[in-house]
């Protein structure tokens, strides 16, 4: 059983920068494909960025070169750089923990944290 603890959503300006955390508890860390999804007013969740335990990364076309996931395994907390934030980019972020990367029913979410991207 793994929970997940998101923080550090907010306001922020349009071309602004904000970093999310997201803490796990539980054992066995690095056997999470760890991700951040995102679900926009009236839109689906979608994907953002997944890194492996070992550090490989997957992202979104429409956050590439903007965003950037990294993961502290010793302190089992993942972490999404924002930077150039759209008002696009507005949405509820949420934290996933995907156990061996086998996909749903195999993975934990956390609360999510809003992001609000506006002038």
């Amino acid at each position: 059983q793994v929970q997940l603890v998101e923080s550090g959503g907010g306001l922020v300006q349009p071309g602004g920068s904000l970093r999310l955390s997201c803490a796990a508890s539980g054992s066995r860390f690095t056997i999470y494909v760890m991700g951040w999804y995102r679900q926009a007013p009236g839109k689906q969740r979608e994907l953002v960025a997944t890194i492996t335990g070992g550090g490989s990364t997957n992202y979104a076309d429409s956050v590439k070169g903007r965003f950037f996931i990294s993961r502290d395994n010793a302190k089992k907390t993942v972490y999404l750089q924002m930077n150039s934030l759209k008002p696009e980019d507005t949405a509820v972020y949420y934290c996933n923990a995907d156990k061996y990367g086998l996909g749903p029913g195999n993975d934990y979410w956390g609360q999510g944290t809003r992001v609000t991207v506006s002038s």
